[in-house]
């Protein structure tokens, strides 16, 4: 019966689905890769027939709730590519939202992989889905065998300090990891820089729990003003920079590494005091 209940969801969502996307869109979701193993997955769990259900109510956030414009978005190289973008908003729509715009209005479309922290497959019920949606446990080991894949990467170098900033701290990036410039290097894998407007706005924390945090096992507790971190319709923009290709040996000293980090996380902020200034308000 659980079966049966399952399989009238997935229909539902991928009837919703087919309402939300026009024929052009429909048709370069179909046309994405299939990566899958006799299995119907990938070695990772990831299913395209799964993704394309599940992502019906992510497409119509998308385009009806934050109603996302995006920029640049054709600076995306075919092959393998390292996106890597600031991160806030408490619950983590900015990945979902960089994920659509690249399924819907990238040449060629492309199912993003984002990497997520180590503790969310620990989650029942969530780390199936997540793995069915693409998304991997941020390891370097991952990373290097999607990337030899060819495949698109999402990554947020700030973390959990990126997406649990409070509100004073809004826009203003955090310490950057160096993981994602390792492998960069190792790889010869180019770098998008992507700078998401509007996420900071959609639920904005106030204060941060972290004795409650602590005690429920989560990387933090963040107060809204409307008690939830329930995200409100703010308006999305997402830039994407030019691709940047670094050189160097991934075992240099972090001091090194963290010169090229840095030019990276330069150009994010730069996109985002440009977005900023050009946008018109919060919410249009």
């Amino acid at each position: 019966m659980l079966e049966r209940l399952g399989d009238r969801v997935k229909k539902g969502l991928r009837d919703w689905t087919d309402r939300m996307a026009n024929d052009e869109q429909k048709a370069r979701m179909q046309a994405m890769a299939r990566p899958e193993n006799e299995y119907g997955v990938d070695p990772f769990g990831y299913n395209l027939d799964f993704s394309l259900s599940a992502v019906a109510p992510f497409l119509w956030l998308y385009r009806n709730y934050f109603r996302v414009e995006t920029y640049g978005i054709e600076k995306v190289p075919a092959g393998r590519v390292l996106l890597v973008s600031n991160h806030s908003g408490q619950v983590p729509l900015d990945g979902a939202m960089i994920g659509v715009s690249l399924m819907l209005e990238a040449t060629p479309p492309r199912a993003v992989r984002s990497m997520v922290e180590k503790w969310v497959p620990s989650l029942p019920y969530v780390s199936t889905f997540m793995a069915r949606m693409g998304q991997i446990v941020g390891t370097p080991e991952n990373c290097r065998r999607l990337l030899e894949s060819d495949e698109a990467i999402l990554v947020f170098p700030e973390g959990t300090r990126g997406i649990n900033k409070l509100w004073p701290q809004r826009y203003q990036l955090q310490e950057f990891g160096l993981g994602f410039m390792r492998l960069a290097l190792e790889t010869r894998t180019p770098i998008v820089p992507v700078a998401v407007v509007g996420a900071e706005e959609q639920a904005p924390a106030l204060m941060d729990l972290k004795p409650v945090a602590k005690l429920l096992g989560f990387p933090s507790f963040p107060i809204t003003p409307t008690g939830l971190p329930f995200p409100l319709p703010t308006k999305y923009r997402l830039y994407y920079g030019d691709p940047m290709h670094f050189t160097g040996r991934p075992d240099d000293e972090d001091s090194e590494l963290d010169k090229k980090v840095r030019t990276v996380k330069g150009a994010i902020q730069s996109m985002l005091h440009q977005g900023l200034k050009e946008r018109r308000g919060v919410f249009w």
